[in-house]
């Protein structure tokens, strides 16, 4: 596993021994790493060139709007579903970009322009992996912060992988290969990833890939996980927690536990527009200042309104205005978990041709006439928030397969009694790291 730590500079070279890489996709797969108490397979990193340029701001920059305008994207295609409208629901947009980009470099044709349009970038593939790459580098840990992104290749041995694509890869990423056996054994497989991702994730993130997503015809899998502990710079104080009503969708308002304090944070609130009903937002920091967590509220009544007009324009446009107001805020206790298999939102937003008739020929290197194709693409992520901070978690995966197969001057009142949006998200760059609703405290 290959865990991203630092935010700055280039990452460091590593070694690429042709002949080593191909021996090590030959080997057998060492099966049920992690929680089934075997070894993990031997990771072999291909080499970042050593001249790699680092991202460019800009692109950067560019990227980090285009994964906040993919992860709303995701919201309103998965909340278009009556049935999922009205759930909490929790996502990775960086994790899921991720392993997209991790994707894109090996993509050709119809395939890499439509992964590249759902991914809101006009961006060379290359360009698109080293710019989420460097917003992925996560911040050292701190006693009030951890967080870690990790990032791998599985490969089925004795499958040949282009060097360049490889190497676009540990430039980007710091991804080397692990190596594992589809054909032959794919539940140890599955049961392998999964526990790669689990051991990153803190044990928050079980079984991403679920029985049968892994396959014979299965050749590669991509995996990002990512894992956020991280206090509050303001604490809520236990002793002010309180059962107050939630107001649901439905019109019932059960007693929910809910925090409260007063302070300074940075607010917002308007009206009408293309949002339609009035909202707040308030933006609640973690202790080293270099992430926050930005709560949207919409009036009782028009969440589903806001949710549906709620674009990346007008999501920079809030978090724009918010400025430093003292707050009366209550906020209720969350901890629920969301899983989805996401090739139909994807379907949604135009990309096709990776699931049918793809071109990923910038994958496979010579020595194979195998063509590749996506055939599932998964996340789970987890989110607990307490007085104390937050703690969250994703794994996101793809798995490629033969393609055969105004400010008054009283303080402000936000009192959170009703469904609303949160985003988890770097004050820097606007990565999002996650991003979600909440419209019933209680469930899980």
């Amino acid at each position: 596993m290959n865990s991203r730590t630092g935010r700055t500079g280039p990452r460091p070279a590593v070694l690429l021994l042709t002949a080593t890489l191909t021996a090590a996709l030959a080997a057998p797969l060492l099966t049920g790493c992690g929680s089934t108490g075997a070894a993990a397979p031997p990771v072999v990193r291909a080499s970042a060139p050593a001249s790699a340029p680092p991202a460019d701001p800009a692109q950067v920059a560019a990227t980090a709007a285009a994964t906040n305008a993919f992860g709303l994207d995701l919201l309103h295609t998965l909340t278009a579903d009556p049935g999922q409208a009205g759930r909490n629901m929790v996502l990775s947009p960086s994790g899921l970009a991720t392993v997209l980009a991790m994707v894109l470099p090996g993509a050709r044709g119809t395939t890499a322009d439509e992964l590249a349009k759902a991914l809101h970038t006009e961006l060379t593939p290359q360009q698109y992996a080293l710019a989420t790459g460097a917003l992925g580098r996560p911040l050292p840990p701190t006693d009030g912060l951890t967080l870690r992104q990790s990032d791998d290749l599985w490969a089925q041995q004795g499958f040949p992988l282009n060097q360049d694509y490889l190497a676009t890869l540990a430039t980007a990423f710091d991804t080397g290969v692990h190596t594992a056996d589809f054909r032959k054994d794919p539940e140890g497989a599955r049961k392998a990833v999964n526990a790669a991702v689990e051991k990153a994730t803190e044990g928050r993130i079980k079984n991403l890939f679920g029985e049968r997503a892994v396959n014979p015809d299965t050749r590669l899998a991509l995996t990002d996980a990512l894992y956020l502990k991280a206090k509050w710079a303001s604490p809520f104080k236990a002793g002010y927690t309180a059962d107050k009503p939630f107001h649901r969708l439905d019109g019932s308002a059960p007693a929910v536990s809910t925090m409260r304090q007063s302070g300074t944070f940075r607010y917002a609130e308007g009206s009408g527009g293309i949002l339609g009903e009035p909202w707040q937002a308030v933006e609640l920091p973690y202790a080293d200042g270099a992430l926050a967590m930005d709560l949207l509220v919409p009036a009782q009544g028009g969440f589903a309104g806001f949710v549906k007009g709620l674009d990346q324009a007008e999501l920079a446009r809030i978090l724009g205005e918010l400025t430093e107001r003292s707050v009366d805020l209550t906020l209720p206790r969350f901890h629920f978990d969301t899983a989805n298999e996401l090739t139909p939102a994807l379907r949604a937003l135009g990309v096709n041709a990776a699931f049918d008739a793809a071109d990923l020929g910038g994958i496979p290197g010579p020595g194979t006439n195998e063509r590749l194709k996506i055939g599932t693409v998964v996340q789970k992520a987890t989110i607990e928030v307490d007085e104390e901070g937050t703690v969250a978690a994703a794994g996101s995966g793809v798995g490629l397969e033969a393609a055969g197969a105004a400010a008054p001057k009283q303080p402000a009142e936000l009192h959170i009694d009703r469904p609303f949006l949160f985003l988890i998200r770097d004050t820097a760059t606007g990565r999002p790291l996650f991003l979600g609703q909440v419209t019933d405290p209680q469930a899980r």
